[in-house]
């Protein structure tokens, strides 16, 4: 990253504490910005880069506030928008190569997917500036996505990163204890990943011979449901209104 590409992006262009703390700290590492408030860095740099954040003479991010983890399976695409809906809507639910059951491999040569397909988002916030920054860093291993821990950064980033590795299966390399923290500790895959079963994958019962809750396969049978929207009808009524 050069000052010339520091100077087209208008956010960093009219915030001097932002600008000075890109130029005097980040020139030396490889950043792209992908939105406004939103810089990428590569995940090899990950402890360097965010312990400058955190303590630098420029503007210091003194608080962790969130760390958003993304799937990027599919990204962009939807079964979803009611406008565009048909009889062919929420297959997902049965159909492994329907939308949202990708591979990333596959989809990802037909979409508008990232590079990578996991990364995690850090806001972070700068209370004695009142600033504001997401930091993006993508996973470079698809299969067995992970990063190193910011724990020992932002004390806050322990259970953000622990919601993370349950719900998407990032691993947080070095993490104090690394454990499930929404679902069960039996609990079979990671539930956000978009290539995840909507049934699951195995369901609870409690078994009156052995009398205590065990796992079992699960039962329930996939079926489509399909919305009924009648568009034409509203927007003819909204032309006439």
């Amino acid at each position: 990253m050069n000052s010339q590409n520091l100077t087209e992006k208008s956010f960093i262009e009219k915030n001097n504490f932002l600008k000075n703390l890109f130029k005097n700290n980040f020139t030396r590492y490889k950043c792209t910005f992908e939105d406004n408030d939103e810089v990428v860095f590569e995940g090899n740099d990950f402890l360097e880069v965010m312990s400058i954040m955190q303590n630098n003479n420029d503007i210091k991010f003194e608080t962790l506030i969130d760390i958003i983890a993304v799937d990027y399976s599919d990204y962009g695409i939807s079964e979803w928008n009611s406008k565009n809906a048909n009889n062919k809507g929420y297959s997902r639910g049965i159909k492994k190569d329907s939308s949202g059951r990708y591979t990333y491999e596959t989809s990802k040569t037909h979409f508008n997917q990232p590079r990578k397909r996991f990364a995690a988002i850090y806001n972070l916030l700068s209370v004695s500036s009142n600033e504001r920054l997401k930091v993006k860093f993508y996973c470079e291993d698809d299969e067995n996505p992970s990063l190193p821990t910011a724990t020992s950064i932002w004390a806050s980033a322990d259970w953000y990163e622990r919601e993370a590795y349950d719900l998407l299966g990032i691993v947080f390399i070095n993490h104090p204890d690394l454990r499930r923290i929404l679902t069960d500790y039996g609990f079979i895959g990671h539930p956000l990943r978009k290539d995840f079963p909507l049934i699951g994958n195995v369901e609870v019962n409690y078994d009156l011979d052995k009398e205590r809750v065990v796992y079992q396969p699960v039962t329930i049978k996939p079926r489509v449901l399909i919305p009924k929207v009648i568009r034409e009808v509203a927007d003819k009524e909204d032309k006439n209104a």
